[in-house]
């Protein structure tokens, strides 16, 4: 059980890779005075999907964290164990909102673009 969340987290990891690659090459095609805009779209859909699955298997992760720290019976003081989820809680969703705000910025550029192609 514990090597599959480890695996998971390995996978969201690479997802966020795949995330801020694609932000990249957004950013990058964006730049260029001539841009083509089925790599965009194309990129813009993989930066989405990627978007997603991370946002997915991170709740996934906090629900399960949150399950765990509440469920085990009482073995002496817990403080340390539970300020470690909550800091873990704390980056993980800074992450989503930090994802959130990078996807936003690129959809708005995207967009942008597409109004100067189409004039």
């Amino acid at each position: 059980m514990a090597n599959e969340r480890l695996r998971a987290l390995e996978e969201v990891e690479k997802e966020i890779a795949m995330v801020l690659q694609c932000a990249g090459n957004i950013v990058l095609e964006l730049s260029k005075d001539k841009q083509i805009a089925s790599f965009v779209e194309r990129q813009l859909l993989q930066f989405q999907s990627s978007i997603n699955r991370v946002e997915s298997e991170l709740s996934a992760q906090i629900r399960y964290l949150t399950q765990v720290a509440t469920g085990q019976p009482h073995e002496g003081s817990t403080y340390s164990a539970r300020k470690d989820c909550q800091m873990a809680l704390n980056r993980a969703e800074y992450a989503k909102v930090k994802l959130g705000e990078l996807g936003r910025a690129c959809e708005a550029m995207v967009e942008q673009q597409h109004g100067q192609l189409s004039s």
